[in-house]
C-alpha cells in the first residue's frame, strides 16, 4: 500500500494488546513487536504492510520462541483485499499462526485468527471424487505443469473414445457409438459437446466437427492408447 510503514501498524497494535493486559515493547531481538502478560506468556506480533512470502517466513521463524505468533497487516478494502485475506487466512490456519488487520483510519484491530494447531478436515465426497477420476482414468496421459492441450481427464477419455469411433466410421447413431466406443453414456457426451467435437446431423445420428477433426490429431497419442482397449459391447 503506498505511503504505509510498518511503524504505522505499531501504536494501534500496542495499544490493542495493552489492552488486553499485555506489556509490549517493540524490536526485541528480531521480534517487530514482544508482548508478555507478566506470567508465562509471550505474544510476538510481525508486522507488515502486506501480505507476503518474508513475512510468512519471518513469522515461522518466531515460532521457534513461543507459539503465540500472529502476523499483522493494514485492513485494506474492495474485492482484491478479500481474495488475498481469505487465501492468506488458511494459510495461516495451516501454519498456525495467528491473523491481525490494522484499520489505519482509526486503529481498529480485527483479529481473524488465534494462533493453534492445524488440524485439517478431510472431505469424504472429495476424496471419493479424486479417488474415482484416479481409477477410471485409463493410464497417465497428462505431463505435470503442461498447458499445451486439455488435461486429459476420465471423462475426457471417454470423449475421445467417441471421437475414435466417429473416425474409423464416420457418422453413426449414438448407440452404434456407444456399442462399438464401450462408452454407455455416449450419446449423452455427444449430445453435450462440451469440447465441440461432434455435429449432430440429425435426430439421434452424430459426426465430428472440424474441431474434432483436429482433436484426432491433437489426441493421437491418447486415442491410440484407448482404441486398443475398447471392447465394443454386446
Amino acid at each position: 500500500m503506498n505511503g504505509i510503514r510498518e511503524t504505522d501498524l505499531y501504536e494501534p497494535v500496542k495499544a490493542f494488546l495493552e489492552g488486553q493486559g499485555y506489556e509490549v515493547k517493540a524490536e526485541v531481538g528480531a521480534a517487530d513487536i514482544v508482548a508478555s502478560n507478566g506470567v508465562d506468556e509471550l505474544l510476538i506480533v510481525e508486522l507488515k504492510t502486506g501480505f507476503s512470502l518474508a513475512l510468512f517466513h519471518q513469522a515461522i521463524a518466531r515460532q521457534a520462541i513461543t507459539d503465540a505468533v500472529y502476523i499483522a497487516v493494514p485492513h485494506g478494502t474492495g474485492r482484491r483485499f478479500l481474495q488475498s485475506l481469505n487465501s492468506n487466512k488458511t494459510l495461516c490456519r495451516r501454519l498456525g499462526l495467528g491473523l491481525l488487520s490494522v484499520r489505519l483510519s482509526d486503529g481498529h484491530i480485527t483479529v481473524y485468527l488465534d494462533p493453534g494447531p492445524y488440524r485439517p478436515r478431510k472431505s469424504k465426497p472429495r476424496q471419493a471424487r479424486l479417488l474415482k477420476e484416479f481409477v477410471r482414468r485409463v493410464g497417465d496421459p497428462n505431463t505435470g505443469g503442461s498447458t499445451r492441450r486439455g488435461l486429459v481427464t476420465a471423462y475426457r477419455q471417454d470423449a475421445l473414445r467417441c471421437v475414435n469411433v466417429l473416425k474409423t466410421n464416420g457418422p453413426g447413431k449414438a448407440s452404434e457409438v456407444a456399442r462399438q466406443s464401450g462408452v454407455a453414456a455416449a450419446r449423452r457426451i455427444m449430445a453435450d459437446d462440451h469440447y465441440g467435437w461432434f455435429e449432430r446431423i440429425r435426430t439421434g445420428i452424430y459426426a465430428l466437427s472440424p474441431k474434432g477433426v483436429d482433436a484426432v490429431a491433437q489426441y493421437d497419442d491418447v486415442i491410440c492408447q484407448l482404441s486398443s482397449e475398447i471392447t465394443p459391447s454386446e
